[in-house]
């Protein structure tokens, strides 16, 4: 039985020690949290694959100014003797050579001269459309260093109210055994100290909220940063200094035209179209190359050819094109129209979004004053009831009521501050300005 007893504690140290391990803690500060965010993004991945995919049509486009060389070669047996009749004057072709087998070898070159500037047109195109790619990447970046700073801001405050409910949890149970002792004689009623026992047992269900609220908002962390969902993240709250000095809304606006990555994107797809057009207005003129060859044949008892080399200019027209209406011409030049309606519309709701983050801005951070003096308010109010109580000159309830209005005053300005400090991180991203460390 003392060995059952013994091996029971042993698991249940055992399992003790795993589950202590198996939860880890992690200090990140906000700018960490990004970079952790950035660096293991699902979406910049595939962002880096359409940057690839870009690069490769550039380097496709880019071969198409390159000669072309071929080589063919083929070796065919003849099992039947064929029928040779030879028509040359002088010569007889009557029975003809026995051919059983011909080699046959030829070697091609062709050269580029003028293509109507659509090799030209089609290599700038590729490129602006590769820099449009990285510039969509780097706008992702910020989005991304946004949601990491959202999902960190409801950390922080899911942790601060806990922290603040705890305290207070304390302070009340503290008081519920004051109460008690009171009732036991006979200061106070038994209602008065059941009010009491219901506050707390509210301020439990409060910090029960709070807890489930931060251990949702760590796993969400978590899976954002690309680590284990059992690490606990620690939370540094420097950063709800952040946005202290606020400039004008113009100058956000302008910043934004400056700095948006999606709209420097949009204007490099513009560019790319722009070169489309031309290259598919293009293709209605000829094409025109150098040409060389050599060729060198063999058919046993009958005829070898070699050093036939030659050299040359080719053209080519598609006369087709006489009748037939340019069909990817009318196509690129709605892309440009596409486009250009597009570019409009960003600008606008750019405009938009600056106007509407430095409002949000400005008012998180006058409701941080508000809260400030609600709770400076809220704690003297605390104090003076709590002295009335003391002297018989409040009741209970009064009391109950001014220590729920404290907790929720004191939640607030933490609260308010870091969404002032998150509103102000927004209004960067609107404007393509959010520093990435």
């Amino acid at each position: 039985m003392k060995k059952i007893n013994n091996s029971v504690l042993a698991l249940a140290l055992f399992v003790g020690i795993a589950n202590t391990n198996a939860q880890e803690k992690k200090t990140l500060t906000l700018d960490e949290a990004v970079q952790l965010g950035i660096q293991n993004s699902k979406n910049l991945k595939i962002d880096a694959a359409k940057i690839e995919e870009a690069t490769a049509d550039l380097l496709e486009a880019k071969n198409r100014q390159l000669p072309d060389l071929k080589v063919s070669g083929s070796y065919m047996y003849l099992p039947i003797k064929p029928t040779v009749n030879i028509k040359l004057p002088g010569v007889s072709g009557a029975g003809g050579p026995e051919v059983h087998q011909v080699a046959y070898g030829s070697v091609n070159l062709s050269v580029p001269i003028y293509s109507g500037g659509r090799i030209k047109y089609g290599i700038q195109s590729a490129k602006y459309l590769v820099e449009a790619s990285k510039l969509s990447t780097e706008n992702d970046k910020i989005a991304i260093a946004y949601n990491v700073a959202q999902a960190y801001n409801n950390l922080f405050k899911a942790n601060q109210s806990i922290k603040v409910l705890e305290e207070n949890l304390t302070a009340s149970q503290k008081r519920d055994e004051t109460f008690l002792k009171l009732e036991n004689n006979g200061v106070i009623a038994r209602n008065d100290r059941l009010k009491a026992n219901l506050q707390t047992s509210n301020i439990e269900l409060q910090l029960l909220e709070a807890k489930n609220n931060y251990n949702i908002a760590n796993i969400n962390m978590d899976l954002l940063l690309g680590i284990p969902e059992t690490t606990e993240i620690e939370v540094d709250q420097n950063y709800i200094d952040e946005g202290s000095d606020v400039k004008p809304v113009d100058f956000y606006v302008n910043e934004a035209k400056d700095n948006r990555k999606d709209l420097q994107a949009l204007g490099k797809q513009r560019e790319a179209a722009a070169l489309g057009t031309k290259a598919a207005k293009a293709e209605n003129l000829p094409s025109i190359a150098f040409t060389g060859g050599y060729v060198a044949a063999d058919i046993p008892k009958f005829l070898t050819i070699y050093n036939a080399v030659n050299v040359g200019i080719g053209v080519s027209y598609n006369l087709s094109n006489i009748w037939k209406e340019n069909s990817s011409y009318k196509q690129s030049q709605a892309r440009e129209k596409q486009l250009s309606a597009s570019n409009e519309l960003l600008n606008d709701n750019i405009k938009l979004d600056v106007n509407r983050e430095y409002q949000n801005t400005d008012y998180s951070k006058k409701r941080i004053t508000v809260f400030e003096k609600s709770a400076e308010q809220a704690n003297e109010n605390y104090r003076i009831t709590k002295n009335k109580y003391d002297n018989g000159l409040a009741t209970m309830t009064e009391l109950l009521d001014a220590d729920a209005a404290q907790i929720a005053a004191n939640v607030g300005v933490i609260n308010a501050k870091a969404d002032a400090a998150l509103a102000y991180r927004k209004l960067l991203q609107t404007t393509g300005t959010l520093t990435i460390k």
